[in-house]
């Protein structure tokens, strides 16, 4: 089922409420709607803002932010926009083992091996390199 099958897109706002139980009146509203079996959708750049909140405003580790993030993704009412969940899963994948790999690099990496690029042109060395030709300039 696709993406555009969903009936709506989640916000950063809905998902840090129903990830972080906080507040809680609107955790409960935002669990209403997710735990549901609604088909709904998600954005790359929620994903990354809701990774950036939990670590930087809710201080939550690393891994316990990519268990939180994986749960999400992997909800079967829950479609990733522009991308397959399989690939999403594999980019966050990327960012457990090392810690090194960011998510919004790991996003990226998703982007390029959805669209079959062959190659990503960065400067940046911590970029991951499975599955595809990463140049790296400078």
């Amino acid at each position: 089922m696709a993406a555009s099958d969903a009936e709506g897109l989640l916000d950063t706002s809905f998902v840090v409420r129903y990830l972080t139980d906080d507040p809680p009146a609107m955790a409960v509203q935002a669990a209403a709607i997710v735990d549901s079996e609604r088909i709904l959708a998600v954005s790359t750049v929620v994903l990354a803002e809701v990774w950036y909140v939990l670590r930087d405003r809710y201080q939550i580790p690393r891994e316990a932010a990519l268990d939180a993030l994986l749960g999400l993704v992997n909800r079967a009412n829950i479609r990733v926009l522009n991308l397959s969940k399989e690939v999403v899963v594999s980019a966050l994948g990327l960012c457990r083992p090392s810690g090194r790999v960011s998510i919004a690099d790991a996003l990226i990496w998703a982007e390029a091996r959805q669209a079959d690029l062959p190659t990503v042109f960065t400067f940046d060395r911590r970029f991951p390199t499975v599955d595809l030709s990463v140049r790296r300039s400078g």
